[in-house]
């Protein structure tokens, strides 16, 4: 059993790449910290996770970490080498000083525009004004936008989202400036699409000035700010659950949940104290 064989295994199961870049890398650390053998039983699987409790870390951050090690079992056919995760209790509520509000997004895309960064600016909008993961910006091809809809395709499933017009006419004009003719819009100067990193530090880039706290700049902020935007409007948690391409509403709940200051404010105006 070997890390290049989770990897391939992980790859012939169409996990994302995303995904298996992260699985290897907690993967590496779970070996590096525990010291154990290449087919790990299950105390010591569950003493790492304790372990990760111990030190800080969120439920949510253990389990993600869990799942990539409960992964490598099933690869090795050790499934009873795998730990429970942690049981966690739905949030309610959002903390605030990670969300991305409109203004401060705004403020991101006049940034960009005002320091000629006209492709971080396009990449920022794309990814607002449809709600997509940045690692499916990818899709977002010529022949999409002349068709006004794209095919995404991601962790095993499709499903195609329509592109606002006024973007489309956009991202038309940036594609005859740069004699794009087919194939994805955003790509990097030897023609290779756009990654994950790119955009990521191209977000940061922009922060000081903007005067945005960086630990609010990073491209799934967007993706959450296009749900609770589409929520505010529509209030159908269902067709954005299908927008976002989540199997389960309950994922979808998380992209909308309110601030910690919104729900304090409604406990204030409840008036059940004497």
């Amino acid at each position: 059993m070997s890390i290049q064989g989770y990897r391939d295994w992980m790859t012939a199961r169409e996990y994302s790449t995303g995904t298996i870049e992260k699985y290897i890398r907690d993967l590496n650390r779970f070996f590096r910290e525990t010291g154990a053998p290449k087919k790990p039983d299950k105390q010591t699987v569950a003493a790492w996770r304790d372990s990760l409790v111990a030190r800080g870390y969120a439920a949510s951050s253990v389990n993600a970490m869990l799942a990539a090690v409960n992964g490598y079992q099933e690869f090795c056919e050790n499934p009873g080498g795998k730990a429970k995760p942690l049981k966690c209790q739905r949030r309610i509520f959002c903390d605030a000083g990670r969300e991305l509000d409109r203004g401060e997004y705004f403020r991101l895309l006049e940034t960009a525009r005002l320091t000629g960064r006209k492709r971080t600016l396009l990449v920022l909008q794309t990814l607002c004004a449809t709600g997509i993961r940045v690692s499916e910006l990818v899709y977002i091809t010529v022949e999409a936008v002349q068709r006004r809809r794209a095919a995404i395709r991601c962790k095993g499933k499709c499903r195609e989202i329509l592109l606002p017009g006024q973007l489309c006419n956009r991202l038309e004009r940036w594609c005859r400036r740069q004699h794009i003719r087919q194939g994805p819009v955003f790509v990097t100067r030897t023609g290779r699409p756009l990654d994950r990193i790119t955009v990521w530090k191209e977000m940061k880039a922009l922060c000081k000035q903007a005067g945005v706290a960086p630990k609010k700049v990073f491209p799934h902020n967007l993706r959450h700010l296009f749900a609770r935007t589409f929520y505010g409007i529509e209030k159908n948690l269902s067709k954005l659950a299908d927008l976002l391409g989540h199997s389960s509403i309950e994922t979808t709940r998380i992209y909308i949940m309110e601030s910690g200051a919104e729900h304090q404010r409604l406990l204030e105006q409840m008036h059940l104290l004497l």
